[in-house]
């Protein structure tokens, strides 16, 4: 499989490490400082464009690999407002896109179950939910798409949650999300249901970007070759 890589920070160099391992070929690497080489000419050579970029530039990132008739892995998260529109764009142009908050196979597995202990807490109405997360400093967006998509999961369920907010509330419609950024911190996720009795909580904590990267290659691998827009759950088969 011949890959572009789109964002070539840590995350994409860790992502290079696993997919060259595995035998696939890097055929084109964009950073800041190549940006001039991010032709449809250049992104074409690939059959899968792994994209882990900013909230301000992956619309158009992902955009421009779909003209290039090249299916697209997005890990950039903050840019979910415009959702609609780029999968609109995907689907007239016949493309293939999968975008996922977070690749990590542990923290997907950690979807399941947090989506799962609130459907159980739903019937509990004397425990407050809250969630935590904390990154690195140079994590731009706040809170993480992680904790995003945690947070609407815990709504899906508990239905007294309106509206999720990034600072504490005593709002029993707001959902709490607490971010901080310290160094180092690759990503730790905390759903927390308190109540004067007890405490319940789920924790995922990652080490390091491999689980990340390593879910990446993976999402790159069952993306090649189809059409349409896909999950973490179908590349999973949760």
């Amino acid at each position: 499989m011949k890959i572009a890589l789109i964002g070539y920070g840590k995350m994409g160099q860790a992502i290079e490490q696993i997919a060259t391992a595995k035998g696939h070929e890097i055929v084109l690497r964009i950073g800041i400082e190549n940006l001039e080489d991010f032709t449809l000419e250049n992104v074409a050579r690939a059959d899968v464009a792994i994209e882990f970029t900013s909230p301000h530039s992956a619309v158009h990132n992902i955009r421009k690999c779909i003209d290039a008739g090249v299916a697209v892995v997005s890990g950039s998260t903050g840019w979910l407002q415009h959702w609609n529109d780029v999968k609109d764009y995907v689907t007239y142009k016949e493309g293939a896109l999968i975008y996922a908050s977070n690749f990590s196979i542990g923290v997907n597995l950690f979807f399941e179950l947090n989506s799962f202990l609130a459907e159980l807490m739903s019937k509990h109405e004397n425990y407050h939910v809250a969630l935590e997360e904390t990154h690195h400093t140079q994590k731009r967006d706040a809170p993480s798409g992680t904790a995003i998509t945690l947070a609407e999961q815990v709504m899906q369920k508990i239905k007294t949650k309106k509206v999720w907010v990034n600072h504490i509330s005593d709002n029993e419609e707001e959902l709490e999300i607490i971010s901080e950024r310290i160094d180092p911190a690759p990503g730790t996720h905390k759903i927390k249901y308190s109540s004067a009795i007890d405490d319940i909580e789920i924790i995922h904590t990652a080490h390091n970007r491999q689980g990340f990267a390593s879910g990446a290659v993976m999402a790159a691998e069952f993306l090649c070759g189809k059409k349409g827009i896909f999950t973490m759950k179908d590349v999973l088969n949760l």
